[in-house]
């Protein structure tokens, strides 16, 4: 049943489901605030795709397990994007390896991981999956509905000891 945005919808059992104002649904949570010159109404909030990835990036890093996002071309596009939208050098590189749709109300997140060598990847894929969509949600309020996780590389005790410039050939 469609509604205004004064009036409630009730199920057969009296449960309150939903309200409808000016043109969106609002989950049955957020239905009792949605009075007459609410905040809500006053206004619309847009979320950029770039504050989900940063969002989504963030959270996938603190995961034990994961040594980065994204492959090395991936992590240079991100960086250039980054400094051309002036998003600054301290954030550079940050949507690195996650690319993000972002609609009104959903957001999908693809995330492109590098694992460290000796974990289960199916564990550290269940835990960012389970970060991200915590984070995302919780920080921007819009409901994620995938988060597609695709390990790219995983990262080697020794890659880091050749890093050190310690290699065999000086």
């Amino acid at each position: 049943m469609t509604t205004t945005a004064t009036e409630r919808s009730t199920k057969s059992d009296g449960e309150k489901t939903e309200v409808v104002g000016q043109g969106r649904t609002l989950p049955a949570a957020r239905a009792e605030s949605a009075a007459p010159g609410a905040v809500e109404d006053r206004g619309k909030t847009t979320i950029a795709d770039q504050v989900v990835a940063k969002i989504a990036n963030l959270a996938a890093r603190e995961v034990p397990g994961v040594h980065a996002l994204g492959g090395g071309i991936s992590r240079t596009l991100a960086t250039a994007r980054d400094r051309v939208t002036g998003s600054g050098a301290k954030a550079a590189g940050l949507t690195g390896g996650v690319k993000v749709e972002v609609g009104q109300l959903q957001a999908a997140v693809d995330l492109q991981l590098i694992v460290e060598y000796g974990v289960v990847i199916t564990d550290v894929a269940a835990q960012v999956r389970e970060d991200v969509v915590d984070a995302v949600e919780r920080m921007t309020g819009l409901e994620v509905v995938e988060v597609n996780i695709s390990v790219i590389d995983v990262r080697l005790l020794e890659e880091d000891d050749d890093q050190d410039g310690d290699g065999r050939v000086q």
